[in-house]
């Protein structure tokens, strides 16, 4: 690890943050900038809806990277009335697991973290901007792997 990543490691808001979810600050800067730094990783950013206004537009949270790791897949010990009631009127093939990073450093006022609720554009390949929802998530020292829903309509 380089000089200013160890730097980093006990910034401390970092620490602050980390401890907060009752994380190691190494362990999980280790796996925060390995996200970040992935090959696979895509740029995206952030929207949050205004909880106290439907109509309200979004607010524009930042640049994050997200990781897509593939399908969502439901836990074994899941029973079918489980199942059913995360999916909900969903169709479980829209439903993919990725981990998220937002690109600002933690001390700045642009960083942020994605929470249930936010919507993430990612820009494809061919041009059309792709939209998902953050369903869930669950952050451990590996990162915040977040299960997000792929809205079917395309942007432009």
């Amino acid at each position: 690890m380089q000089a200013h990543q160890q730097e980093q490691s006990t910034d401390p808001v970092w620490v602050q943050i980390c401890e907060a979810g009752e994380l190691d600050p190494m362990a999980r800067l280790v796996s925060r900038l390995a996200i970040l730094q992935h090959t696979d990783a895509q740029d995206c950013t952030f929207y949050r809806p205004d909880e106290f206004d439907a109509d309200a537009e979004e607010e524009d949270l930042g640049d994050a990277k997200v990781l897509f790791l593939g399908p969502f897949q439901v836990p074994a010990e899941w029973d079918e009335a489980e199942r059913a009631e995360f999916f909900g009127e969903d169709d479980p093939e829209c439903f993919v697991s990725a981990y998220i990073e937002c690109e600002a450093l933690p001390a700045s006022n642009q960083y942020f973290t994605a929470e249930s609720g936010d919507y993430l554009a990612c820009m494809q390949s061919d041009g059309r901007v792709q939209m998902f929802y953050l369903y869930d998530y669950f952050e451990d020292d590996s990162g915040r792997k977040c299960v997000l829903i792929r809205e079917d309509e395309e942007q432009e």
